[in-house]
C-alpha cells in the first residue's frame, strides 16, 4: 500500500520523538533553564509507541526515525529500537542524537535492529562546543562517532551553521569528508534568533575553495542535496529550509513524545492520537485519524512569512 497526500507526496517516512527531555542546551534549541517538561504520565510508552506504528506501518509508512530531545536519555530506549525493528513493513530505523550517549549505546543499538544514527555536532572547538551547548563535552561526541562507525551505524554529521559563531568552521568540516566523514550543513532556523542564518549557496562557494563539488547520489537523501570533493571519501550535503525549501517533495510525518500526530516540523497542528489511544479508539479509528492527519499536511511551511511554531526545537523532535 502506498499513502499520498491531498498535493500527491508519498508519505511513507515518520519521526518519533521519544522523549521531550535533553541533558545539553544548545542555544538555539532551548534555553539555558531548560524547558518545563511533560509529565512523565503524558509521555507515549513504548507500547503505544509501538502500536501507533504498526497501524502506521499497515498504511504504508516504511522508514522510521527516533527523535528526541535526546532519544538516548530515554531508559531502555534498547528495547524500543528491538520493539519497531521486529514490526511488519518497517524497512529502514535510524536515529538522531547528539552523540554524548553514544559511545556507550552504538552496539547494542546496532544489535537490535538500528541501521543509521545522525549525530548533531555544530564546532569541532572544545570551548565553543561548551559555549554551544552550554553542557556538554567535544570529546564524547568524538567518541560517539567512532564507537557509531566501528558499529555499523554509517554516522552523518548534522551541522547548522549560524553567523558569527560557528561559520569559520566550514572548511573544517569539510575537510573531514577526506577522512569519510559525512557532514550535512544546515540552515539555521531564523525563529530561534541566536544568530543569522548562513545560505546554503555561500556554504558552497567557499566549500568550492577547496576543489569542485561534485554532485553526488546517495539512499535516502532525504531533504539533502548531496556532494563530493574529489578524493574524498564521504559526502557533504546541504538542507536549505529557509533559502530552498523542499517542501514539494516532503514525504514525512510526526509524531511528538506526547502524542501528537504531526503533518509539518513548522506547524503546531496536529492530532491527539494519545488520547484516542487511551479512550479504547479501535485500531481502525486510530488509522482513520492518521489518514485525516496526512490528508491535512500543507503544501508549504510558511517561515518567510514570519509564521514560527510555538514549541522550542528540544520540543518539536526535529
Amino acid at each position: 500500500m502506498k499513502l499520498f497526500d491531498s498535493f500527491g507526496r508519498h508519505i511513507y517516512y515518520l519521526r518519533i520523538s521519544v522523549t521531550d527531555r535533553c541533558n545539553l542546551r544548545c542555544i538555539y534549541c532551548m534555553p539555558p533553564e531548560g524547558v518545563p517538561w511533560i509529565p512523565h504520565d503524558e509521555i507515549l510508552s513504548y507500547e503505544e509507541i509501538s502500536t501507533i506504528v504498526q497501524l502506521a506501518a499497515e498504511l504504508g509508512f516504511t522508514k522510521i526515525r527516533l527523535t528526541g530531545g535526546e532519544p538516548l536519555v530515554r531508559k531502555d530506549i534498547v528495547e524500543l529500537v528491538s520493539m519497531l525493528w521486529q514490526t511488519r513493513g518497517i524497512e529502514e530505523l535510524s536515529l538522531t542524537t547528539n552523540g554524548t550517549l553514544l559511545k556507550e549505546h552504538a552496539f547494542e543499538l546496532r544489535k537490535a535492529g538500528l541501521k543509521r544514527v545522525n549525530i548533531s555536532l555544530d564546532t569541532l572547538r572544545t570551548e565553543r562546543y561548551r559555549y554551544v551547548t552550554r553542557l556538554g563535552s567535544l570529546q564524547d561526541v568524538l567518541d560517539g562517532i567512532e564507537a557509531a562507525r566501528s558499529a555499523g551505524l554509517s554516522p552523518r554529521i548534522n551541522t547548522v551553521v549560524m553567523r558569527g559563531i560557528n561559520d569559520d568552521e566550514v572548511l573544517d568540516f569539510a575537510r573531514l569528508t577526506y577522512q569519510g566523514w559525512n557532514v550535512r550543513f544546515i540552515e539555521l532556523m531564523p525563529f530561534t534568533k541566536v544568530a543569522e542564518f548562513v545560505p546554503a549557496e555561500g556554504l558552497r562557494q567557499q566549500i568550492e575553495s577547496l576543489g569542485s563539488l561534485e554532485p553526488c547520489s546517495i539512499s535516502d537523501s532525504g531533504p539533502a542535496e548531496y556532494y563530493r570533493l574529489s578524493g574524498a571519501r564521504g559526502t557533504i550535503g546541504f538542507i536549505t529550509p529557509v533559502s530552498k525549501p523542499v517542501c514539494s517533495c516532503c514525504n514525512r510525518m510526526r509524531l511528538t513524545s506526547d502524542g501528537q500526530f504531526r503533518s509539518c516540523l513548522l506547524s503546531d497542528a496536529g492530532i491527539d492520537l494519545k488520547s484516542a489511544m487511551r479512550n479504547n479508539a479501535s485500531p481502525q479509528e486510530i488509522k482513520q485519524l492518521i489518514l485525516e492527519a496526512v490528508a491535512s499536511k500543507p503544501e508549504k511551511h510558511h517561515l518567510l512569512e514570519g509564521v514560527y511554531p510555538k514549541r522550542k526545537m528540544s520540543q518539536i523532535g526535529g
